[in-house]
Formats: C-alpha cells, sequence, structure tokens
C-alpha cells in the first residue's frame, strides 16, 4: 500500500516537474519570438474574426433573447400547452426580436449618418475657401495691436494656403494611380468586412439558439478537468466575470446613447452646425472611458471651427459641461460600481489595454483589468487567512509581520517593537549584538 501511494506521488510530482519545464520553455519562447507568435496571433485573429462578430453580437442582445423566452413561457401557456414547444418558440421569437433591432439601429444610423455626412463633407469643401478667409480676417483684425505677432502669424497661413494650392499639383496628380490603387484596396476591404459581417450573424443565430448547451458542457468540462474546489471556484469566477463585462458595457452603452441624444438636442437649440454627424461622434466615442470625451471632441471642433471659431468656442465650453454631468452625475447612476476599482486603475487599464489592443483595447480594458484585480486580491486573501493574517489593507498601514506564534495572535507589530521582540526571543543573541 505504501509503495503505491509513493508510485502516485512520483507520478504527480514527474507531472508537476514536467508542466513546469513546459511552461517555462514556452514562455521563453515567446519572449525571444515575440514577433512570431503576434503575427499568427493576429493572423488566427483574422480567420476568426466573423466567429469573433458573432459572439460580440450574441453576447450584447443575449438579454433580449432571454427576455422573449421567459416572456413566450409566461404569456404563452394559453395557447401552447407543452413546455417544449413553448421553449422553440420563445427562440424563435428571441431570434427574430434580436435580428430586427439588429437591423433597425444599423438601418437607423447609416439613414442618418450618411446623407449627413455627405452635406457635410459638401458643405466644407463649397465654405473652405470663404471660412479661411474669413478666419484670416479675424486674426488678423484681432492682432491689429501687436504687429509683429500679426505679421507672424499671417506669414504662417499664407504659408498654409500656398501649401493648399500647391497640394493637388504635386501630391495628387503625380500619384493618381497609387490613390486609385488604395481606393481599390479600400473597396476590397469594405467587401471583406460586410462578409464577416453576414458570417457573424449566421454565427450570432448559432450562439443564441446554442449557449444553453455550450454553458452545459463547458460546465461538464470544467467538472472533468479541475478538482472539484477548483472547478466551484472557476466557475464562480465567471459568472463574477459575467456580471462585470455585461453590466459595465450595457451601462456604458445607454450611458453613450443618452449623451449622444442630449448632445443632439443641445446643439440643436444652440444652432450649432452639423448636429447629427457631431452628436453620434460624441456618443460613440464616450464609449471609451477617460479619454473618450477628448477623442470625440477634438474632430468635432474641428468641423465647428471650420464654420465659425466663435462657435467653435461655444462647442467646447458646452462639451467640457457635458463631459462634467457625465462623469459625476449620469456615468456613476448608471454604471455604479460595476467595475470596484479605483480612477488611477481606470486610466492605467486603458493605456495598458489600449497600447496593446488598440481602440477595443480601450473599450474592455476597464472591466478585464477589474477580473484581474479581483482575482490577484483573492489569492492575496486566501494565502494571507492560512498564514493567520488580517486580510484587511488597513492592518498593516505602519507596521511589520512577524512569523511566530506569539505574532499571530496579535496578527502585526507596529515597527518599533519589533526589536524589543527580537531582543526576547532571542536574548544570547542580542546581548552579544
Amino acid at each position: 500500500m505504501n509503495n503505491h501511494h509513493k508510485f502516485k506521488d512520483y507520478i504527480y510530482w514527474g507531472v508537476t516537474a514536467f508542466c513546469v519545464i513546459a511552461a517555462s520553455v514556452a514562455f521563453a519562447y515567446l519572449l525571444v519570438r515575440f514577433d512570431r507568435v503576434k503575427a499568427a496571433g493576429a493572423a488566427l485573429f483574422t480567420i476568426l474574426t466573423p466567429i469573433i462578430y458573432g459572439a460580440v453580437l450574441a453576447y450584447l442582445l443575449a438579454p433580449v433573447y432571454n427576455w422573449c423566452i421567459v416572456a413566450a413561457d409566461t404569456y404563452g401557456k394559453r395557447w401552447v400547452k407543452s413546455d417544449k414547444r413553448r421553449k422553440s418558440v420563445g427562440k424563435i421569437l428571441g431570434t427574430a426580436a434580436c435580428l430586427v433591432i439588429l437591423y433597425l439601429v444599423v438601418a437607423g444610423l447609416f439613414s442618418m449618418l450618411i446623407p449627413q455626412i455627405q452635406q457635410s463633407i459638401k458643405n466644407v469643401l463649397e465654405a473652405l475657401p470663404e471660412n479661411f478667409n474669413n478666419f484670416y480676417l479675424w486674426v488678423e483684425e484681432r492682432l491689429n495691436d501687436n504687429p509683429d505677432i500679426r505679421e507672424q502669424v499671417t506669414l504662417y497661413m499664407d504659408q498654409a494656403m500656398q501649401w493648399g494650392k500647391t497640394l493637388g499639383k504635386d501630391v495628387v496628380a503625380p500619384n493618381l494611380d497609387k490613390i486609385v490603387g488604395s481606393v481599390s484596396s479600400g473597396m476590397f476591404s469594405v467587401i471583406n468586412w460586410l462578409k464577416n459581417v453576414l458570417i457573424g450573424l449566421i454565427v450570432m443565430i448559432y450562439l443564441l439558439n446554442m449557449k444553453g448547451t455550450l454553458l452545459t458542457i463547458a460546465k461538464k468540462c470544467i467538472y472533468g478537468i479541475f478538482p472539484l474546489a477548483w472547478a466551484k471556484r472557476l466557475i464562480e469566477e465567471a459568472k463574477y466575470t459575467h456580471s462585470v463585462f455585461g453590466g459595465f458595457i450595457i451601462g456604458k452603452l445607454v450611458d453613450s446613447l443618452i449623451i449622444g441624444i442630449i448632445c443632439f438636442f443641445c446643439m440643436t437649440l444652440m444652432k450649432l452646425p452639423y448636429v447629427m454627424l457631431i452628436s453620434v461622434i460624441i456618443g460613440v466615442t464616450n464609449i471609451i472611458p477617460f479619454f473618450g470625451p477628448f477623442i470625440g471632441a477634438v474632430p468635432s471642433a474641428v468641423l465647428v471651427l471650420l464654420n465659425s471659431p466663435i462657435q467653435c468656442v461655444y462647442f467646447l465650453i458646452f462639451i467640457l459641461i457635458l463631459q462634467q454631468f457625465d462623469g459625476n452625475i449620469l456615468g456613476p447612476r448608471i454604471l455604479g460600481e460595476s467595475t470596484g476599482i479605483s480612477g488611477f486603475w481606470v486610466l492605467f487599464s486603458i493605456l495598458l489595454f489600449g497600447g496593446v489592443f488598440g481602440f477595443v483595447g480601450m473599450i474592455i480594458g476597464v472591466p478585464t483589468f477589474a477580473v484581474i484585480y479581483r482575482l490577484l486580491s483573492d489569492i492575496i486573501k486566501t494565502l494571507l487567512r492560512k498564514r493567520g493574517l488580517p486580510e484587511e489593507t488597513s492592518a498593516y498601514a505602519g507596521a511589520v509581520c512577524l512569523e511566530d506564534g506569539h505574532c499571530k495572535k496579535k496578527a502585526v507589530i507596529a515597527d518599533e517593537e519589533i526589536s524589543d521582540h527580537r531582543e526576547k526571543k532571542n536574548p544570547e543573541k542580542g546581548s552579544h549584538e
């Protein structure tokens, strides 16, 4: 029997050693061949793009799908007696509702944006010479009392006008073939994107109708692979991750929609130009925490500046007030404590994940970091609990933890008490020192 236990221990330690060595080799390869690993990851991401699109759409529309199933089961008992048939009807209604909502959102945005974009581009091109000339005169008028500064500014503006005139002659005309090639490449990219979106819609339908089965299979695999305690913990962390991501993303979408609507009505009352286009820009970029308002305000301010410098000042003041309202009143009301991390970690997560994953990383960085932060916090608390030390952070302010039994009961000992404690523990060593 003892030999059997020893044999099992040998196998356990052998597998553990193999896993550690394999992980070390994989990590070393990742560091040495990071460019190749990154390229392979980008290629895999390109291949799985339709699946990712479908998964994101299914995740966002899952609340609508679930509500339709519950409604069909609740209100359909009069007409459909079979539970299985009611569930099938609910799935059909849920899928149809998701497709209708998706179509209405996309069609509504395109019907509003495309005419606005076309009209905005036309107005900018038509009014650009006149607006630039008016701006030129306005600057000269404001700088009449400072002739030296006015001369320097007008010199730069004349150079800018000359650069604009020679741009078409020296840059556009000689590179017309390249520009046409770039436009053709862009058209192929648009076609490829449309293909991925259509496949993503099919994937979304499958995932919505299979999500219960897929979750059950995933839970079965977790219980089969991991020990029972680990499996329960892993499922709990998955539920927490879902709650954080769902609460943050859905809340941020609602918050951005409200900000876009407020921007639309306020700009209409202020009679500012490009109302619909700028409202959509402000609403979409507001999804990005912290930096979103600045990202959306810069191109919008440039559009307004081309129409009127005074209106641009009014617009910037309005955006500042709007973002203060969103950051201090509306955002906290909608999002609440969905992430549970401080403002510094929000900024850190946006910079980190935005630098690695770009625009998408800036959106998902905050909930992702919140999950990682919670996981590390739980690990630290578990280790402290095993050592009999306090879990509260405040207990470690200006204190040092010791390891003997007396200190475990007292938990922590202030810095000035450590030397006395060591002398009591080792009197001979203390007198020798």
